[in-house]
């Protein structure tokens, strides 16, 4: 039982990392890069779809990203998210496939985004403390049914703290990854 506090605490505190690395990997940096539009949404044949899915998605240089839709009649719906999305992109299309020329950053926009990145980060490192107190709160539970001893409680509270401390270092090297991406464009 104890175990399986442990590993399930270690498991949730990764896919918050994890999401960190994805959800940051949308912000866009001055640089063109799939993961700004892979996961967007576009209605194709009256349900959503996630972009990668109904195109294939290139990057032919550093200000450049290229959409080939696998079916021509979907790209009016694509350059409509894309227009839609909170990106600021201004998508071309030849009919064939759609051209996205990524504008470099003006230093304003870059300090908002570095904010951003604050503000995400900050919400995971409050993710990560939560599950921290969940996991304490199941460790006392099981001390209080008699499963475990005080000593054993108090050996998994070290190493959920280490958990802890281990998964906020790795937010905030992710954090800190992305403001540099930002500033050094």
């Amino acid at each position: 039982m104890l175990d399986d506090t442990l590993l399930n605490t270690e498991d949730k505190m990764q896919k918050v990392v994890l999401g960190a690395k994805q959800e940051l990997a949308t912000i866009r940096t001055g640089r063109a890069s799939p993961t700004l539009v892979e996961h967007m949404k576009i209605d194709y044949a009256g349900s959503p779809m996630p972009l990668n899915q109904i195109a294939g998605i290139s990057v032919p240089d550093a200000r450049l990203l290229v959409i080939q839709p696998w079916d021509p009649n979907s790209i009016r719906d694509i350059e409509k998210a894309i227009q839609a999305s909170d990106l600021g992109l201004n998508p071309s299309s030849d009919g064939k496939i759609i051209r996205i020329a990524i504008p470099p950053l003006s230093e304003e926009r870059r300090k908002e985004l570095v904010k951003a990145v604050h503000n995400r980060i900050e919400e995971r490192r409050i993710t990560v403390r939560n599950l921290r107190r969940d996991a304490m709160e199941e460790l006392k539970g099981l001390e209080k049914d008699k499963e475990i001893s005080m000593d054993e409680r108090e050996r998994a509270g070290h190493q959920v703290q280490q958990l802890t401390d281990k998964s906020i270092a790795d937010i905030e090297k992710v954090g800190q990854d992305k403001e540099t991406e930002l500033g050094h464009v």
